[in-house]
């Protein structure tokens, strides 16, 4: 028996011979079909699938099982072919504890799954963090011109003139103090400066530009809207250097792209952030051919720690054409589906935009207010109906792959499950896990719809606090009657909804532990106050559930992970305090000390690239706080940058 010299370090010796083949290449990449027969679960605590002794044994744990109605559980031990051996007692799993075993004393923290990020763009975050960045900062004019100024200084000053892009990411677009202050390219072609600039929403549907910036791309008052865009013109019909959505792409593809060395290199990092956060599987939320090289490359170099699901992004056009569409995908599919660690089947579809002030293109039932009380003439845009989404929902079904729409108004969420019936009645299939993400509001007379039709409510609920983006932003354009249906997730819940988890970083920061924390006392760490605690706020235990067990029913894998029990993939991790136990307000301080992939170590917090992991997960809570409320439910941006991580590709 060999033990750590501290109670949570972890020597390699033993572990990482033991994951082996099996763990490397047999679980990481492993799909359904596998998961139902090889990595079936064994039966009862304190047994295992396997004989004699133990890789690696998590001791002295307050273990969450995932599995209700299970006797409490202290120890669980990892076999050699990287699934759970079996979980039980400390007593009951010593015969498991053998010469080479390595034992970690958990010291009464938490042994639980690997956190499952439902929806998530990880290689948009390696890719943003090649940029300056503004934090979501709100500012004066005259402090976002002395931030800028540094900027331009720091990217190559002098040397980069006239030609040099400025390119800054998480730019607030409700950000301009005094409030209500419209952003105009006029204020940024007063900088000292010929370079073109461009501020990236950290929204991801707005993008704002100077003058130098839009003659580059040909932007002028005669330009039409793309589908899907707007540009944003001024009372004379100019362009005011605002674009949103799909109009962003008319600039993007003008950016110089960073080179691929650099995006491998960067997507490595921000991956080793997400095992450092505990997050063990990730369905990234918009992929096309260049996400999928970039995973390759990744994979190629030993650098994918995560299991990772893509959903390949279906645009506007594609949605009409659902033979082509399916065809666009299987394509994919067969290209990179040799890549170790990708598991195909899930397609991502816009259904509308975001409902803050300025956007205003989240799809509504009833129309925006103008502020003042009065409707509006504007319900936001509804970029596919519902028969188009639901012809296409069917062939997609019908073929084995599942549907993830991006839903954040009720009009939008409605087209998704009107949508869903079609398929359904269409197909005949009760069971293809189809999602809505986002669901900032949602009709009550839809929640019961959920569960009828075996949709996933997938909810990122870091963004249920008060905050400048869920009031000032948006309480007096919806008023209070819809305002109070903002993310229902106990409402969904007690609707029989399975609810789904995932951070949408980096639109938002990854946070997992305040995530996980909102999702219970509807402020976290940096709301104002609470939002809608009473009504909306779940118990510990389900939200612990929705990002492990609850996400892993969403990507079809909970065969394979999602909980703790003999037979399942070992993607552990082990933190450094009982979430299951301690004050609500602690659980975003969560540190994770151990993350474990198919039974290989991918984070510890004792070695030196897991000290360097853990202070970037730190810091990012430093600049979090200090940078004050972040957007509220933003999804990707729809195309450019963020759909091909750093370049503004067509599929």
């Amino acid at each position: 028996m060999t033990s750590s010299s501290s109670p949570f370090s972890l020597s390699r010796r033993g572990l990482l011979a033991a994951a082996g083949a099996a763990g490397a290449a047999g679980l990481l990449g492993a799909g359904p079909a596998a998961a139902a027969s090889a990595d079936s679960p064994g039966t009862g605590t304190g047994t295992g699938g396997g004989r004699g002794s133990a890789a690696l044994v998590f001791r002295g744990a307050r273990v969450f099982t995932g599995l209700p109605g299970r006797a409490p559980v202290t120890a669980v031990a990892v076999g050699r072919d990287g699934k759970i051996l079996a979980t039980g007692s400390d007593a009951a799993l010593r015969r498991y504890v053998g010469r080479d075993t390595e034992v970690v004393d958990a010291r009464g923290n938490t042994v639980m799954s690997g956190v499952h990020d439902g929806h998530v763009h990880p290689l948009g975050a390696g890719d943003r963090s090649l940029r300056p960045s503004l934090e979501g900062a709100e500012t004066t004019q005259a402090e976002l011109r002395e931030i800028l100024t540094g900027f331009l200084a720091d990217t190559g000053g002098a040397g980069a003139e006239p030609d040099g892009w400025l390119v800054v990411e998480d730019w607030n677009p409700v950000g301009l103090l005094p409030t209500g202050t419209v952003p105009h390219h006029t204020m940024l072609d007063a900088l000292p400066t010929r370079r073109p600039i461009a501020l990236v929403g950290g929204d991801g549907h707005n993008l704002w530009a100077n003058r130098r910036a839009l003659e580059i791309a040909g932007i002028t008052a005669a330009t039409p809207d793309p589908v899907g865009g707007k540009i944003v013109k001024d009372a004379a019909g100019q362009p005011t250097g605002v674009l949103k959505d799909d109009a962003q792409d008319l600039l993007k593809r003008h950016v110089p792209e960073p080179s691929r060395a650099e995006l491998v290199a960067a997507c490595a990092k921000v991956l080793e952030l997400a095992a450092a956060s505990g997050v063990t599987t990730m369905m990234d939320a918009l992929v096309g051919r260049h996400e999928l090289e970039l995973y390759r490359d990744l994979s190629a170099a030993g650098k994918l720690p995560q299991r990772i699901v893509p959903a390949i992004r279906l645009d506007v056009e594609q949605t009409r054409d659902p033979a082509a569409a399916l065809a666009y995908a299987r394509g994919l599919r067969r290209e990179f589906d040799g890549v170790r660690g990708l598991r195909f089947g899930m397609v991502k579809v816009f259904l509308d935009g975001v409902i803050e002030y300025p956007a205003q293109t989240a799809a509504l039932l009833k129309p925006y207010l103008d502020g003042n009380g009065r409707p509006t003439a504007n319900r936001g845009e509804l970029y596919t109906s519902a028969a188009d989404y639901g012809r296409l929902s069917a062939a997609f079904n019908k073929a084995g792959w599942q549907m993830h729409a991006h839903g954040l108004g009720d009009r939008a969420v409605r087209t998704a499950l009107d949508g869903y019936a079609y398929a359904r009645r269409v197909t005949g299939q009760r069971d293809p896990r189809n999602a809505i993400a986002h669901l900032q509001i949602v009709d009550p007379a839809d929640l019961r719809r959920f569960a009828q039709l075996g949709v996933a409510a997938c909810m990122q609920l870091q963004w249920a606090a008060r905050d400048t983006w869920t009031m000032e932003a948006l309480l007096p354009y919806i008023g209070p009657e819809r305002h109070r249906w903002m993310y229902p997730a106990r409402s969904l819940e007690k609707a029989g909804a399975r609810l789904t988890g995932g951070s949408d970083w980096p639109v938002d920061a990854l946070q997992v532990w305040n995530q996980l924390r909102t999702a219970i006392d509807r402020q976290g760490a940096f709301g104002a106050d609470e939002l809608y605690r009473e009504l909306e706020g779940l118990s510990r235990d389900s939200v612990l559930r929705m990002h492990t067990a609850g996400t892993a029913w969403q990507l079809r894998q909970e065969a394979l992970t999602g909980t703790v029990e003999a037979g399942k993939a070992a993607d552990l991790v082990l933190l450094d305090r009982d979430v299951t136990r301690c004050p609500v307000a602690d659980i975003s301080g969560t540190g994770v000390r151990m993350t474990l992939v198919g039974g290989r170590v991918v984070h510890d917090a004792d070695s030196a690239a897991g000290r360097a992991a853990a202070g970037r997960v730190a810091a990012g809570r430093v600049a979090r706080g200090a940078a004050g409320p972040r957007p509220a439910s933003y999804s990707a941006v729809h195309g450019g940058r963020h759909r091909a991580c750093g370049c503004a590709r067509q599929h």
